[in-house]
């Protein structure tokens, strides 16, 4: 028999039973009445809480809830192509007059945001700095480097690196831009009179320049893509959006137990051990460059010494501001030099690719961008330098309208700290918020006639008064890309290295091209193309 299957008449007519048991049954049924009420009450404020969260989450419109576990998830559940349009097509079915929309992914609301004004509480506010649960995946690889950081560290990191994108820094890379981009023009001139997807070709320029301009390492990646390097960069992306959008990956202990688990621990073994060993030789040939400075006369210091100084890749830079790891660790280092490498490369290959894509598309605009390079280079075969780069202002507005259609981060999401106010509604604490660069430089308002591409839209005459958040292709406000004067350079180099030389043909109209949203936007057949030799066409 159980003590608390005891009932007082058995304990009184039972001289057996101890007498501390008079007072140990009601005390025990009073610890279980007030376990109990504890447990009911909690329950029920839970319960009360949640249901007037979701209530204050419902006063914004959007899909209903289909599987409680899932939300509006499961709208999303489609191939991946589709998942672009779709997404789209429920935003302006659900979205107010505010162009705010709720999704709910699992038990977390998602607020998607399409407008300028929307867009400019979040991105324009020093608080809302955190990125999203999504960016978690990101850790293994960059640790919290300037992309996934967040609070003070954050604002340490961003003051600390501003100065390594100064333009007297910046004009140090245009022999790297103009050196890879004779590397792509090479093999370009393999493909003339063919068809072919030209999105992998622009990729590997783009990588061969960040692993350059941020290590001072050459990875030859055009010419050697087979590389465990290249190949672990690429790998890595894969893992990454595999985790994001793959709900049964998400779980540490699940992940580690899948195949790609594996493989992500392989492919960081590679990553990490590259960058240690540069971020070791370089250190160490700072410590030697410094030990010759104290040994040289002032005169040859002066002179012969500074003739000789190495350009700078962003590494140097961040080892000069480590003040031997006062205030940055080798680790440190190691995750903003691998952030650059994530950051660097497919965005700024995907901007080059959309807009040749879109040249292609244009003979129109593609014969004012041939006549601006003419003017501008004649018939010469010379680099471009940084005073060239200020002339191509059309080649330059390309871009940028490239840029608004296809933007190469499709989608900035943040998570809310605290509740906040949008366009009269409040969103609260724990929700995330989507910034869709697809759907704001779409609005009318700002942009006529949306879907087509015109480059002059980006003259100077014609973006005065335009609201300042209705164009996003960098992010905006504290936490914009800090690298976009770089990424603009080398977009320009390419594209007018590239251009110089060759008449492009797109092959595929944009309504035939199906979409993926990956960490990049990108064509999920790539983008087919034909070049003919200019030299050809004058002949």
């Amino acid at each position: 028999m159980s003590l608390f299957s005891l009932s007082t008449e058995h304990i009184m007519t039972n001289p057996t039973v101890p007498e501390y048991l008079y007072h140990l049954i009601p005390n025990g049924l009073t610890l279980v009445f007030s376990v109990t009420c504890l447990i009911s009450v909690t329950l029920g404020t839970a319960l009360f809480r949640r249901h007037k969260y979701m209530k204050l989450c419902e006063k914004i419109p959007g899909p209903p809830v289909q599987l409680p576990l899932f939300g509006s998830f499961t709208e999303l559940f489609l191939e991946r192509h589709k998942i672009l349009p779709h997404f789209i097509n429920l935003y302006y079915k659900w979205a107010n007059e505010k162009s705010l929309m709720r999704l709910w992914i699992g038990p977390i609301p998602w607020f998607v945001l399409g407008s300028a004004q929307s867009t400019e509480v979040i991105l324009g506010s020093n608080k809302i700095i955190d990125k999203s649960r999504a960016y978690e995946y990101l850790y293994p690889w960059l640790a919290t480097g300037l992309l996934t950081s967040t609070g003070s560290k954050w604002h340490k990191r961003r003051k600390l690196l501003t100065p390594a994108f100064h333009f007297k820094i910046l004009e140090d890379f245009v022999h790297v831009f103009n050196e890879q981009s004779a590397v792509l023009v090479g093999k370009l001139s393999e493909k003339v009179g063919q068809e072919f997807d030209i999105f992998p070709y622009i990729t590997l320029c783009t990588l061969d320049v960040i692993c350059e301009t941020t290590m001072g390492r050459h990875v030859d990646a055009q010419s050697k893509s087979d590389s465990d390097y290249v190949q672990s960069v690429y790998k890595m992306t894969q893992i990454i959006l595999a985790r994001q959008t793959q709900p049964w990956l998400q779980p540490d202990w699940l992940f580690r137990l899948s195949s790609l688990g594996a493989d992500q621990k392989r492919c960081l073994s590679i990553l990490h051990n590259f960058t240690d060993q540069v971020i070791r030789e370089r250190k160490a040939k700072h410590r030697k460059i410094g030990q010759q400075r104290q040994e040289d006369s002032p005169e040859k210091d002066n002179d012969e010494f500074v003739s000789k100084k190495p350009r700078l890749a962003f590494l140097d830079l961040l080892i000069e501001a480590s003040q031997d790891g006062k205030v940055l660790s080798d680790l440190d280092i190691r995750e903003e030099v691998d952030t650059f490498m994530f950051e660097g490369h497919d965005t700024t290959a995907a901007a080059i690719n959309w807009s040749l894509f879109l040249i292609g598309g244009n003979p129109e605009v593609q014969e004012k961008v041939s006549e601006e390079l003419t003017r501008v280079f004649g018939e010469s075969d010379r680099p471009v330098t940084m005073a060239d780069l200020t002339e191509l202002k059309y080649l330059e507005c390309c871009i940028k309208e490239a840029l608004r259609l296809y933007p190469s981060v499709p989608i900035y999401a943040r998570e809310l700290m605290e509740d906040t106010n949008i366009c009269g509604y409040t969103l609260p604490v724990g929700a995330t918020v989507l910034i869709v660069p697809c759907i704001i430089h779409r609005d009318p308002t700002y942009f006529p006639d949306p879907e087509s591409f015109k480059p002059e839209r980006f003259f100077q005459e014609n973006i005065q008064g335009r609201h300042p958040y209705a164009y996003v292709p960098f992010s905006a406000g504290p936490r914009n890309c800090i690298g976009q004067k770089f990424a603009l350079m080398e977009e320009k180099i390419i594209l007018a290295s590239v251009l110089r030389r060759f008449h492009i043909k797109s092959l595929d109209k944009p309504e035939d091209l199906p979409l993926l949203i990956e960490v990049i936007l990108r064509p999920r057949d790539g983008i087919r193309l034909q070049l003919t030799h200019k030299t050809l066409l004058n002949n």
